[in-house]
């Protein structure tokens, strides 16, 4: 038996005899059952298996398993990848500042960050990178380069890149630094009255920037008659900035968040603690289902205390606590161990999942609440909107274009030698026959839901003399053909969108991507009109009872 698969032994019944602490009597029997199962056939595989096994693999495989089998948060983290881990888990972008991927097997600057080294050192969207420090780079994992690019801010690096439209590499000389990604990019008037603040991500200070623009957008008009919140695809991030975003609009003192688990003694209630800056402006929170953990919390929060109205879809429904602990070698393992529950005394979690994703539950099976004006509301998968709106629906057209970035290549040709474009609101895509011969020219091809279960059914008739299905299945096929044709004509509009988008963003960075949006978005058109109809807003709110 080797050292190694002793030593994984000793741990596993050392484990096994630990758990007397923490388990009663019959589940300790389940465990150390189940432990004698689990070593025997682990040795059994060693032993007799066929081929020569690798204990790591082995382990990392069993591993893996239990942790998937429990929710998508819980994982294990080895020793290799701790590093990358705690770069990943940190508040603040540390190395040159920019958004990079690989595209058609080549390195490319897919956004440079405002503020950041990339941007001072003159890299543009679409350069790209084929060296750092002199050594080429082709061939490698998006993770292997980034993790070189990344580092302590204050050192240097040479990226040698080819410019966005040229053929001649040059050198490019960085400082890396310690970029902070805004997280509320952009804040002002959607309307004569009504304000509107973005916010992306919950990082550090997320709660003092969305204050400090809410005051400057009350200083410009003090008689505003409400206020918008957009927490669309905000994933979440640190509880005390949800915390500190809901005591800008509810009282000092007030519940915001309980975290309950196993263990009660960890249970922690987190409260307001500082004077709220605004406690009567009309408040609409947009969500949909990527708002997810602290977006959740705060749009939670709002509905139960009824601060506020919500509008959109339901949310991702991520209620879960995760803390990390420390194992031997080196490793560390992410583990769930509380769920968040809001001041109506529901969990936002969803409950069961598939393929990573929270299934959806129907309303029928979901336990009701009540908020502080009695209206009903629902716990176990996500917060549902007080207005449900139907989110956009992408074409398959305009997703396969963006999954196979040919409207960021379209748009590193449109950008070529473009030192500036019309002002945000002023810019207009209008030159959509030049994108479809690009995208032809580049051979854009797309396969729709029809077309795949046709190629099964060729693949595998079923039958023994298929030619007449043969012949109706082309018939078919010709038709699927000819409608992927209208279907880019049909989704034109929203191609250009995202055109313009992507176009913006190279000029203007995130704050003129957000506003690109604003003008056409019918989440926020309807903000607008509940803000500016007193009597609608408070019926919403359960006031008028």
């Amino acid at each position: 038996m080797s050292k190694k698969f002793k030593v994984i032994l000793f741990c596993l019944v050392l484990i096994s005899g630990m758990s007397t602490v923490i388990v009663n009597n019959d589940k300790l029997f389940e465990i150390s059952k189940n432990v004698e199962i689990f070593i025997s056939v682990y040795r059994e595989l060693n032993t007799n298996f066929v081929d020569e096994l690798d204990p790591s693999t082995m382990m990392r495989t069993a591993i893996d398993a239990m942790t998937n089998s429990l929710d998508p948060y819980t994982n294990f983290v080895s020793e290799s990848q701790v590093e990358s881990y705690w770069i990943n888990e940190d508040d603040k972008y540390q190395g040159i500042g920019a958004k990079v991927g690989i595209i058609k097997n080549k390195f490319k600057v897919l956004e440079p960050y405002e503020g950041g080294p990339a941007l001072a050192a003159g890299i543009k969207a679409g350069d790209e990178i084929i060296a750092v420090d002199g050594i080429n780079i082709e061939g490698k994992k998006l993770d292997e380069i980034n993790a070189v690019l990344r580092g302590i801010p204050g050192t240097e690096l040479n990226l040698t890149i080819i410019p966005n439209g040229k053929t001649v590499s040059e050198v490019k000389k960085l400082t890396r630094g310690e970029v902070n990604i805004p997280n509320v990019p952009y804040s002002g008037f959607v309307s004569d009255d009504v304000g509107y603040i973005s916010l992306t991500v919950f990082t550090q200070n997320a709660g003092s920037n969305i204050s400090k623009a809410l005051k400057e957008l009350k200083s410009k008009n003090p008689n505003m008659s409400g206020v918008i919140l957009d927490l669309r695809h905000n994933g979440g991030g640190l509880l005390h900035e949800a915390v500190n975003i809901c005591n800008i609009f509810i009282p000092n003192g007030e519940i915001v968040v309980t975290t309950k688990g196993k263990i009660k003694e960890r249970d922690q209630t987190f409260k307001t603690m500082t004077p709220p800056v605004d406690l009567d402006i009309p408040l609409a929170i947009l969500i949909d289902k990527r708002s997810a953990s602290a977006s959740e919390i705060v749009s939670g929060v709002i509905q139960d205390l009824d601060r506020g109205v919500l509008i959109g879809q339901r949310s991702f429904g991520k209620g879960l606590v995760q803390n990390t602990k420390e194992l031997p070698y080196n490793a560390r393992l992410k583990l769930t161990t509380s769920k968040y529950y809001i001041p109506s005394g529901r969990c936002i979690q969803g409950v069961e999942y598939e393929n990573g994703e929270p299934k959806d539950i129907p309303d029928s099976q979901r336990s009701g609440f009540k908020t502080k004006n009695g209206r009903v509301v629902l716990d176990g998968g996500g917060v549902s909107p007080d207005i449900k709106l139907t989110g956009k629906t992408i074409y398959p057209v305009t997703q396969a274009l963006l999954d196979q970035h040919m409207i960021f290549e379209y748009a590193n040709k449109y950008c070529k030698g473009k030192d500036s474009i019309a002002k945000v609101g002023l810019f207009k895509f209008n030159d959509f026959q030049d994108f479809t011969e690009f995208i032809k020219k580049q051979g854009f091809q797309y396969e729709l839901e029809a077309e795949k279960y046709l190629n099964k059914i060729k693949e595998n008739p079923g039958i023994s003399d298929p030619k007449d299905l043969m012949a109706d299945i082309q018939k078919l096929q010709n038709k699927i053909t000819s409608s992927k044709s209208e279907e880019l004509m049909k989704a034109k509009e929203q191609i250009i969108d995202e055109i313009e988008k992507e176009i913006i963003t190279r000029y203007y960075f995130q704050n003129g991507k957000v506003q690109q949006t604003l003008d056409d978005d019918p989440e926020v058109k309807e903000a607008i009109s509940v803000l500016k109809d007193s009597n609608r807003y408070k019926a919403l709110l359960g006031k008028n009872k």
